[in-house]
């Protein structure tokens, strides 16, 4: 089972990893694509004000600027550790037992708009790159990652969780992978697609199936699996499923 989670604007600081080898990555035939877009987002940050610009910063950010500067010489950190926020809060990833962390190394992969997909131990440095960003003198992020990504993802011979959000499953799309929509459900019976914590809820269905012992090999057997860890998981066909939970 590939697990794919969306990567986050913030990023932890430092790690004790060496620079940055393009090379170590998974997925080492997407260096090309990737080697082009870290060249650019280096030469990028010596122009701060084109760079707030094409990456949506305030003067307040400027040193996720100064990061991209030093994205070939800065200390990497796994991937998994490296990105923060909300659903990587949610994952837990320091509370893993040892067995539980081999495991999420295995399954745990993100997407991303420098580097297309990175697994769990991958180690990168921090940087700021979203896929809507659009780099002078560069395609979209769409336009180089989609045919580059695409047969990468669709050589995975096992099930695939797509938990990336619209943005990024947008980079590169993979068919029949399992989806997740987050719905609240009201008292009355009403719905409404979950905004605030979908991040959340999302972050705790990657970390049990990140450390299950089960190897689900289809969407029902999925849908089973998260039924019997107690969540309301409804499939009505295809390889979507749905997360319904209380509305606050």
């Amino acid at each position: 089972m590939l697990i794919l989670l969306p990567p986050s604007e913030t990023k932890a600081p430092g790690g004790d990893g060496a620079p940055l080898d393009l090379a170590t990555l998974t997925a080492p035939e997407l260096t090309p694509v990737r080697t082009g877009i870290a060249e650019a987002l280096v030469e990028l940050a010596g122009d701060v004000p084109s760079s707030r610009t094409a990456l949506g910063l305030s003067p307040k950010q400027d040193d996720e600027i100064a990061r991209n500067a030093e994205l070939w010489t800065s200390p990497t950190r796994p991937a998994i550790e490296r990105y923060t926020g909300v659903l990587y809060d949610a994952l837990e990833v320091a509370s893993m037992t040892r067995a539980q962390r081999a495991r999420a190394g295995r399954r745990l992969a993100v997407g991303s708009a420098l580097f297309g997909l990175v697994r769990a131990d991958d180690p990168i440095p921090a940087y700021r790159l979203s896929a809507g960003s659009a780099l002078p003198g560069l395609p979209t992020l769409r336009a180089l990652w989609k045919p580059a990504l695409s047969p990468v993802l669709a050589a995975v011979d096992e099930l695939v969780v797509d938990l990336r959000s619209g943005s990024y499953a947008a980079l590169a799309p993979v068919p029949g992978a399992v989806t997740l929509d987050v719905l609240s459900e009201r008292p009355d019976g009403s719905r409404s697609v979950v905004s605030h914590f979908n991040k959340a809820h999302k972050g705790r269905v990657a970390r049990l199936l990140a450390t299950t012992t089960a190897e689900p090999a289809d969407v029902v057997r999925l849908r089973s699996l998260l039924r019997r860890a107690g969540l309301h998981v409804e499939h009505r066909g295809g390889t979507a499923l749905t997360l319904v939970v209380p509305a606050p």
